[in-house]
């Protein structure tokens, strides 16, 4: 039923929170498992110069010591935790618009779910969903699971 698996993740504590689901699923049904660190190029235009831009986009994340090491912690911390449950899971790194490449790579990578957090490590929240979630919803025919940290017992 889910023979392959996607977990976008931001390193937030609700991306977190669908690491843990996915990872359940992913151990249930024996299932291939990716997890992906979006940069979002649009956003980073505003903070950065252009040849550092270009880095991005081309993936030359390794030239930029910061960059890369949010994007390993992030994609470790899912990596480590599918370890710890027998699930392997491939890293990947991409950069673009984040819901266009998570649902190009599920397109790509025949997924059969995506699993996300609700929102992610934006400074504003929208009220019920991120808008890379809710734009991932728009942009994918493939199931996507929502997890909300807000239906998690404390």
């Amino acid at each position: 039923m889910y023979d392959s698996i996607l977990i976008p993740t931001d390193g937030s504590p609700t991306a977190e929170l669908a690491v843990d689901r996915a990872l359940a699923i992913a151990e249930a049904f024996d299932s291939t498992v990716h997890t992906l660190f979006v940069v979002d190029t649009d956003a980073m235009e505003l903070s950065l110069g252009t040849e550092q831009v270009d880095r991005i986009r081309s993936g030359r994340f390794g030239e930029m010591d910061e960059l890369e090491a949010r994007a390993r912690e992030a994609t470790d911390h899912v990596v480590e935790a599918g370890r710890e449950r027998g699930v392997d899971v491939t890293a990947h790194f991409r950069a673009g618009q984040p819901h266009r490449v998570i649902a190009d790579f599920a397109e790509d990578h025949d997924v059969d779910l995506v699993v996300m957090g609700s929102h992610g490590r934006s400074g504003v929240r929208r009220v019920l969903l991120g808008s890379v979630t809710e734009n991932v919803l728009r942009s994918t025919h493939r199931p996507v699971m929502v997890v909300d940290e807000r239906g998690e017992d404390d």
